[in-house]
């Protein structure tokens, strides 16, 4: 029995050369020999007509036909997977039943022409598997090396990502030294803020003597002539200014009188030269007297250089008999001095803190709210160490947040995160940022559109032809990144992309979509799903 179409190892064990065959999913059904591929289909599993598309109607994604009901309710299901194409030279491959005899030569899947041997309406497929398959293995050496360089660079991820999560780690164990450190800090300051207070209550405040009125006179004297010396200064300033601009005018207005032309007959140019004739025949003031000048230039001189007034004799008062007896404490030893200042200030704590005076009411001329340099420095070096641990804190957090977050297979995306690939594709410009965010950027005028934010990784099934250079999805499962929450789209959703990842040698955007409105779908090719489970492909001769 000579059978097309079928495998040579099914031949063996089914297309037996017997005068009678037998159904290969309904053994109880047998045909005569002759019947196999006569195109007419016999078996309930079309196993009798391996060769011809006779028996295409029983795939599930053919329609049904009036002569479904002449067969009963046998297993109907198809024996083989298609015509086998045995494509010597190249690779051995089925093709679907219903493109058997039907005029076209399928060299993608026949290359060897074997589908069309009735030659149905005079066509003629000549086997190309030769130049197909020379072809195909150009191609596929080229998917191999650049999948092994591929593979490299995504070791090279992997390694750029462990070196990154260490520094990470390392940086947690560093911040939580430094922590306990500023704890520590933290608490000596507030010991000594509290110590610089209690120090502050216990001073004795001189109390602020009263001025003398010639004092008081004196200071209201010399803020006033301060402010009208600085008047003073505006307005010959101004004055000057004027002086400047009315001298160029002048020149001006004689330049025209001497150039202009007496015979051109305009009334308005005449009257203008006659006006200029009446101005400049005028008296003149004097342009300025320079003694005057000068007496002014020693009135705007400040009391400090001119010596007018020596305002320090007016201000400064008698001292009294009180600042003398403050003074006392100068004319003792150091030694002496120091045990009376200590003794008096723990007195003088006591006595505050068992309520018995009151405390100090702050310092000579200053409010009662203010507080002495020694404490607002204590109280300022105790903030910024506060702060400093309350920075450190949060990095920590950061950190340890940043170590749980999901960065796919051997924490590969974590190398890429930040980077961002785009490509140019009419308009617009397409930019995804690993694991932050995805744009659509105007080429002209406007501004930037987000696409979504990334929320996590996901796992998608495809099945697309690999075009020849590889730069596709191909088919089986693919790992893919959801951004979300994007820019609100007008009359509908946030927009939203799913970038569909494959293995290629760098990181590009192969094609862009738009599925529905404001819904996206980015196909990209990146190192970082190549090998270790992240493609699960299903092979051409998986059925």
């Amino acid at each position: 029995m000579h059978v097309t179409g079928v495998i040579s190892s099914i031949v063996a064990k089914f297309y037996k050369p017997t005068e009678r065959f037998t159904c290969i999913s309904n053994p109880s059904v047998t045909i005569e020999s002759s019947r196999v591929n006569d195109d007419f289909c016999d078996c309930p599993d079309g196993s009798d007509e391996p060769g011809t598309s006779a028996c295409s109607y029983l795939s599930e994604l053919s329609p049904h036909t009036p002569s479904d009901i002449s067969i009963s309710d046998s297993n109907r299901t198809l024996a083989l997977p298609g015509y086998y194409c045995k494509n010597k030279g190249h690779q051995p491959s089925y093709i679907p039943f219903l493109a058997v005899n039907d005029g076209v030569c399928d060299y993608t899947l026949c290359c060897d022409g074997s589908d069309e041997w009735a030659k149905a309406g005079g066509i003629v497929c000549e086997n190309k598997c030769k130049e197909i398959g020379k072809e195909w293995k150009k191609q596929h050496e080229q998917r191999q090396k650049s999948a092994s360089t591929a593979a490299k660079k995504r070791k090279e991820l992997v390694a750029d990502a462990a070196r990154r999560r260490k520094e990470v780690e390392d940086r947690i164990d560093t911040i939580g030294t430094e922590i306990e450190g500023a704890k520590l800090k933290v608490k000596d300051l507030e010991t000594a803020l509290a110590d610089a207070e209690r120090q502050e209550r216990a001073k004795v405040i001189k109390g602020p003597g009263k001025a003398s009125q010639a004092q008081v006179l004196a200071g209201l004297a010399k803020d006033r002539i301060e402010e009208l010396r600085g008047s003073l200064i505006e307005v010959r300033s101004q004055r000057d200014s004027a002086k400047s601009k009315v001298l160029e005018l002048e020149t001006i207005l004689a330049l025209f009188k001497d150039e202009y032309n007496p015979n051109f007959n305009d009334e308005g140019v005449k009257r203008a030269v006659r006006s200029w004739e009446e101005y400049a025949a005028r008296d003149k003031e004097s342009d300025g007297n320079e003694a005057h000048d000068r007496d002014l230039d020693e009135i705007a001189k400040p009391d400090s250089e001119g010596g007018a007034i020596k305002w320090e004799e007016w201000e400064k008062g008698e001292e009294s008999d009180i600042d003398v007896l403050y003074q006392i404490e100068e004319y003792l030893p150091p030694a002496v001095r120091d045990w009376v200042d200590k003794k008096l200030r723990d007195l003088r704590l006591f006595l505050i803190e068992n309520g018995i005076i009151a405390p100090s009411r702050g310092s000579s001329g200053l409010s009662d709210t203010a507080e002495s340099k020694e404490v607002a420095d204590a109280r300022n070096a105790l903030n910024a160490a506060r702060d400093g641990l309350s920075g450190n804190e949060n990095e920590l957090t950061r950190h340890r947040d940043d170590l749980s977050q999901d960065y796919g297979p051997d924490d590969v995306f974590r190398a890429l995160k930040g980077q961002c690939v785009s490509k140019d594709s009419g308009e617009y410009t397409y930019e995804l940022c690993w694991l932050e965010s995805t744009k659509q950027k105007p080429k002209k005028r406007g501004g930037d559109t987000g696409m979504g934010n990334f929320v996590g990784f996901d796992t998608v099934i495809v099945d697309d032809e690999l075009p020849p250079d590889g730069k596709g999805l191909g088919s089986g499962e693919r790992r893919a990144l959801r951004y979300e929450n994007g820019q609100h789209c007008w009359n509908g959703p946030n927009r939203s992309t799913l970038v569909v990842l494959a293995c290629a040698e760098a990181d590009e955007i192969w094609k862009i979509t738009e599925e529905e409105k404001c819904v996206y779908r980015m196909e990209v090719g990146t190192p970082a799903v190549c090998g270790n489970g992240a493609e699960r492909t299903k092979s051409r001769d998986e059925l």
